[in-house]
């Protein structure tokens, strides 16, 4: 027999609840324990209102605060339910097992944020004493104000949004941004955040995402290993010997090159040396291989004239 849309709904939260990935025990449950409190003070603020009127008229600023909170409150738990039913959506259209932390849950995580802020600041306004009239009215110019002050913000985190909920940047994703490149850690309103070979954090504003060419290595599911260096040409060795002497070392990793995609190519002849670049494709992206293989090009290149070669190193 299928199981109910309830059983469904049940099973998949209890997944959630022990995905170690994305949400560990403690924390969900944590977060089910404050969002049960939550609607308990709600429901508390919902009778009080109801059932104090008289002392609402003789102290104004409890009825502002208990409006303020219980406006928060409402809003807060509307966005949680819309949040938990949309995650369940997401789990069920894509037949996943686990939430998994990718572009949309983050993008539903932004937007969750962005909303409980707002409330936030409306509630913060109501209980200061402003009315609905003045409220919006105060709000539209705060609005107008903002967008003209924080374009470039603003801008960004439409940006962000946009990248969140496409499917060209992924999270995990080996990306190249102009002269960047690296892993995608995160995805915020502000910004990408990429680890780099060097396990450094790079933050590339995501309007520099958008207006710059960017190389989504993961997409091709390849990766293009590139090195270039120069020979000083009194230690010069004609291209053919060090192309088949570099590809012999290469022998040992076959399975990890495209077949027939190493290239010696001559970027430069200088007064004093020749520039070369050495290409090839690697089919499956392997991080410790790729070291492993940079390792010895650069040994077999410094063996053809000694310590005195310039190596530069890149991957595309």
């Amino acid at each position: 027999m299928a199981p109910s849309p309830g059983s469904r709904f049940f099973r998949i939260f209890d997944i959630m609840l022990t995905d170690q990935a994305t949400y560990n025990r403690k924390r969900f449950r944590n977060q089910i324990f404050i969002f049960v409190i939550k609607l308990l003070v709600y429901l508390g603020l919902t009778y009080f209102s109801f059932s104090q009127r008289d002392l609402f008229s003789k102290y104004h600023w409890l009825e502002r605060a208990t409006n303020a909170l219980s406006l928060f409150l409402g809003a807060n738990l509307l966005i949680s339910v819309g949040w938990i039913v949309t995650i369940f959506w997401y789990l069920q259209k894509h037949r996943l097992q686990k939430l998994t932390r990718d572009n949309f849950v983050l993008g539903i995580n932004r937007i969750t944020s962005v909303l409980n802020t707002v409330f936030l600041l409306v509630a913060m306004l109501i209980f200061f004493g402003q009315k609905l009239s003045e409220l919006f009215f105060s709000l539209s110019i705060a609005a107008a104000a903002l967008a003209l002050l924080s374009k470039d913000y603003i801008t960004n985190m439409i940006n962000g949004l946009i990248i969140m909920f496409s499917d060209q940047l992924s999270l995990g994703d080996q990306i190249k941004v102009n002269e960047y490149r690296g892993k995608v850690l995160d995805i915020t309103l502000v910004n990408v955040v990429l680890q780099n070979e060097d396990d450094d954090i790079v933050l590339i504003p995501n309007s520099v995402i958008f207006s710059s060419m960017v190389i989504n290595q993961s997409k091709q599911n390849i990766k293009k290993l590139t090195i270039e260096f120069e020979l000083d040409l009194k230690h010069h060795i004609s291209p053919e010997i060090i192309e088949k002497e570099l590809k012999t070392v290469l022998l040992p990793f076959s399975s990890n090159i495209t077949d027939s995609s190493f290239s010696l190519k001559i970027l430069e002849i200088k007064k004093d040396a020749v520039h070369y670049k050495i290409q090839f494709l690697m089919p499956r992206p392997d991080k410790e291989t790729e070291r492993k293989i940079k390792r010895l090009l650069n040994s077999t290149i410094l063996s053809f004239s000694g310590r005195e070669v310039n190596t530069h190193q890149d991957a595309d």
